[in-house]
This record gives C-alpha cells, sequence and structure tokens, in this order.
C-alpha cells in the first residue's frame, strides 16, 4: 500500500485522498461532495462505482426505451435517464431509464430523486455490472418500495429483451410478470406500446 500511496510499483500516481473510504463507507452525500467523481458514479453498499463505457447497444436500447416510455407517459410522470436515485445513506445508484411523478421534477437540473418519487426503474444488463444489475439493484429498489421494475437482457441479434417484474406488497420482493421480445405491450404502469426491433432503425 506504502507503494502505491508514494507512486511506486504499480501505476504512476499516488492513490487519491479522496477515493480513501471512510470507516463506514461512502454516503449519499459524499457522491455529491466529491466533485473529482466522473460522470455518472453510482453509490452501492457504501462503495463508489465507476462507470463504463457504453456499447452501443446499451446506449441505443436505453434511448429506445426513453423514447417510447415518453410517448405515452401521462401528464402526472415524467421519464428521466441516468438520475441518481437516493435509496438509503450509502445506497444511490443510477438506473439505466426511470419513471418519477412529475410533482418531484424542481427543474432542468434535478440530479437526484428520492425512491418515493419513482415508479419505474429500468436496467439494462452490461457485462462489467451484470452481477449488480440482475441481483443487488433489485433488492435495493425493492426494499426501497418503487413499484416497477425492468431488467432488460441482450437477446438475439443484439436486440433488447424486457423482463417486467412488479413489487409485491406482501413479501416486499419483485414478481416476474412477463418476458418480453419484439414487442413490449403494457397497460401498467401506464399503457406502453415499444416496438423492440426498434434499434434496428437508429
Amino acid at each position: 500500500m506504502e507503494d502505491l500511496e508514494r507512486g511506486d510499483g504499480i501505476g504512476d500516481e499516488p492513490f487519491p485522498a479522496w477515493l480513501r473510504p471512510p470507516h463506514r463507507g461512502f454516503t449519499a452525500d459524499d457522491l455529491f461532495r466529491l466533485t473529482e467523481l466522473p460522470s455518472h458514479t453510482q453509490l452501492i453498499d457504501g462503495s463508489l462505482v465507476f462507470p463504463a463505457r457504453q456499447t452501443p447497444y446499451h446506449s441505443l436500447t436505453n434511448a429506445l426505451l426513453a423514447d417510447g416510455l415518453r410517448r405515452s407517459c401521462p401528464p402526472n410522470l415524467r421519464v428521466r435517464r441516468e438520475v441518481v436515485v437516493l435509496l438509503g445513506p450509502g445506497q444511490a445508484p443510477e438506473p439505466d431509464v426511470l419513471v418519477i411523478r412529475a410533482e418531484a421534477v424542481r427543474g432542468l437540473d434535478t440530479d437526484r430523486y428520492a425512491a418515493r418519487d419513482v415508479v419505474l426503474v429500468v436496467e439494462t444488463v452490461a457485462p462489467d455490472s451484470a452481477v449488480r444489475d440482475r441481483e443487488r439493484k433489485p433488492q435495493l429498489y425493492a426494499r426501497a418500495g418503487i413499484p416497477h421494475f425492468w431488467l432488460v437482457e441482450e437477446g438475439t441479434r443484439h436486440r433488447p429483451v424486457v423482463h417486467v417484474h412488479l413489487l409485491d406488497p406482501a413479501t416486499g420482493a419483485y414478481t416476474l410478470t412477463g418476458v418480453h421480445e419484439d414487442r413490449l405491450t403494457l397497460t401498467v404502469p401506464y399503457g406502453i406500446d415499444i416496438d423492440l426491433n426498434g434499434t434496428d432503425r437508429m
């Protein structure tokens, strides 16, 4: 560790002091206080999670879903991409896409939302975050009471496959209600109809 701190051995620069976690881990306040952090850094279980470069599939899929959600979004809701959701002192993930209550929007520069303001979160599975996307994040979203969760997997020919989940109040966990390929048609949280083959035309 001394070598890393002096800049000797592995790497050419010293370990930044601001990256050294506090005894009980980083908090959501730290996430917004540390201005040196890369954009779209997340906080999971008190640890900072740095963003990886998005693949074209990942970026196009999230754009397709966000655009599809916006087309039929009712006036009392809004669609956002990659904005932090505050779930607790050490939990501040950033879903790929989210639907929030309109009254939670304080302006175009709003950079975080409380869990109570979130209706739907969407996570598109990426190779570097597969375990977090499939396991840990759904646990955190469910515990925070977010009612709708979509997990998006990469299907054949790089087309998205959307696994739709609904929060079960009795268990406090998500229940899978459907797996959608080619087309995503739902009535909750509102009327939604998205052509999942649309990435071919983007």
